[in-house]
């Protein structure tokens, strides 16, 4: 039978499990010092989610040179079935097979705590998780690449930019794009000033594609063999399980993901809030459909307000979620008046595209993952002159990021760099926590049901105090860090 109230936690990691732990290492894997390794020696990396999305961090992380010597995961890839997609390789049928010399966990833990030796954590995670295993490892002295956004509320994330300058380790999020050749070169022409002064920024996807608009939770089904659901929850609120939440469906449920705007905002709006230099809104305002007080909206309009940017004056700043056909028409796109003298139909601007700016010069339609952009007027584009490339390029990255991460390239190469030579990747912590505090600011905006004052420095809405757990969620019992 399922379990439908909260059983008692298993706690911190006690001494014995502790001891424990550390015996099992010693015993099953020899591992060297990070402090006995020179800056040019591979990169002992343990992974922590390796189904999903975590199956290709995992692999381009060892690609790009980490050594893989510890896997953890909630679901034991031998003993479930509960991965979104299989992947199957030449040499195994799981994540295990590849990498027969790492040892496996399902609390990490326990894994953080036992394996002293490792110098990098890759966190591929649900969102609630991306807080506490990133936190803990950076604590330890660990390097890490966390998947987007790296927290889940943004007192966390905040948190995350602090700990990583304090524990002076190399950082990266997963936002993959933020290391390709089209947004850097577009942060170049903008910045060069090919649509002078930039007012207004419209960015949008066809996300969700998994449930949101939930109203109740719902029924407990048994829990599936070798899914530790315990672990799972976390720091989480104790919920039963139903595959109603996991493997795929966790994004809309507020406890556990940060719906559409979570999932895409940090891959979206990274360009722009990159090239302008923004930093925090001063408000957050948001409509909806659907939105209650456990599952994210079946679509929203979030508009940030920034006052200012590197190149002059406000932007405006608006999220679309849920742009997708229905009936014939879209639902939820940006107005009309913006993209449809320049586009035959809808599908040729928002298939196609995902970003448009608005400056004083003229327009830009962007997407991340191509280089074809337009700009508006046609001569736009045709009479700048060209800036030379300033912000450094990614070995492997090619026309996109995302083209080469299988192969390792790309982040995963841009970030164990970082770990060998002392230099920053570009989408460290100290870039992508700031914005991931943004993007989440818009979640606290849809769930406070109206406009949002927002004082950055005190991480305090000035004129909603309500919405304080928002920004700050409470952990379950045994989760707490101090």
């Amino acid at each position: 039978m399922p379990r439908t109230s909260q059983p008692a936690s298993r706690g911190r990691l006690g001494r014995r499990e502790f001891l424990q732990g550390a015996a099992a290492a010693a015993f099953s894997f020899n591992l060297l010092p990070a402090t006995a390794r020179g800056a040019n020696s591979r990169v002992q990396v343990a992974c922590i989610g390796v189904t999903g999305k975590g199956h290709t961090d995992t692999l381009a992380t060892a690609a790009a040179g980490g050594v893989i010597v510890a896997l953890c995961d909630v679901a034991n890839p031998r003993g479930t079935n509960l991965a979104r997609k299989k992947k199957k390789e030449k040499s195994g049928d799981t994540i295990l097979d590849q990498f027969p010399a790492a040892r496996f966990f399902t609390d990490y833990r326990e894994m953080i705590a036992s394996m002293p030796g490792i110098d990098a954590v890759t966190v591929s995670t649900p969102d609630h998780h991306h807080f506490h295993a990133s936190m803990l490892a950076m604590r330890r002295g660990k390097h890490v690449y966390c998947q987007k956004p790296i927290a889940h509320s943004v007192w966390e994330a905040r948190r995350l930019t602090e700990a990583a300058a304090q524990y002076k380790v190399q950082t990266q999020m997963g936002n993959q794009a933020h290391a390709g050749e089209p947004i850097r070169r577009a942060v170049e022409l903008l910045r060069a000033g090919i649509l002078g002064r930039v007012t207004e920024v419209h960015a949008w996807t066809n996300r969700p594609v998994w449930p949101q608009g939930m109203t109740e939770w719902p029924k407990p089904e048994p829990v599936p063999n070798g899914l530790d659901w315990e672990q799972w929850i976390g720091p989480a609120p104790f919920r039963p399980y139903s595959p109603e939440i996991t493997p795929f469906k966790w994004r809309g449920w507020w406890d556990f993901g940060a719906g559409a705007l979570g999932d895409m905002g940090c891959h979206i709006m990274d360009m722009p809030y990159w090239a302008l230099g923004l930093t925090a809104p001063d408000s957050v305002e948001a409509v909806h459909e659907g939105g209650t007080s456990i599952a994210a909206p079946v679509w929203s309009t979030v508009t940030y307000r920034f006052p200012s940017s590197v190149l002059g004056g406000p932007v405006r700043f608006v999220w679309y979620d849920g742009v997708t056909p229905k009936e014939g028409v879209y639902r939820n796109p940006p107005p009309a008046e913006l993209w449809k003298a320049d586009f035959p139909t809808a599908d040729h601007c928002f298939r196609r595209f995902d970003l448009l700016l608005v400056g004083e010069k003229g327009r830009m339609f962007f997407g991340r993952s191509r280089q074809d952009w337009i700009f508006k007027p046609e001569g736009l584009a045709a009479n700048f002159t060209l800036p030379p490339k300033t912000v450094p390029r990614v070995a492997g990255s090619g026309e996109s990021a995302e083209g080469a991460l299988d192969k390792g390239g790309g982040p995963y190469s841009e970030w164990i760099e970082a770990i060998r030579t002392g230099v920053p990747a570009l989408s460290n912590f100290a870039q992508s926590g700031p914005f991931s505090e943004t993007v989440l600011l818009g979640n606290v905006a849809i769930r406070a049901g109206k406009k949002i004052t927002w004082d950055s420095k005190a991480l305090v809405a000035k004129n909603a105090p309500e919405v304080a757990p928002l920004i700050r969620r409470a952990y379950r019992k045994g989760w707490e860090l101090e």
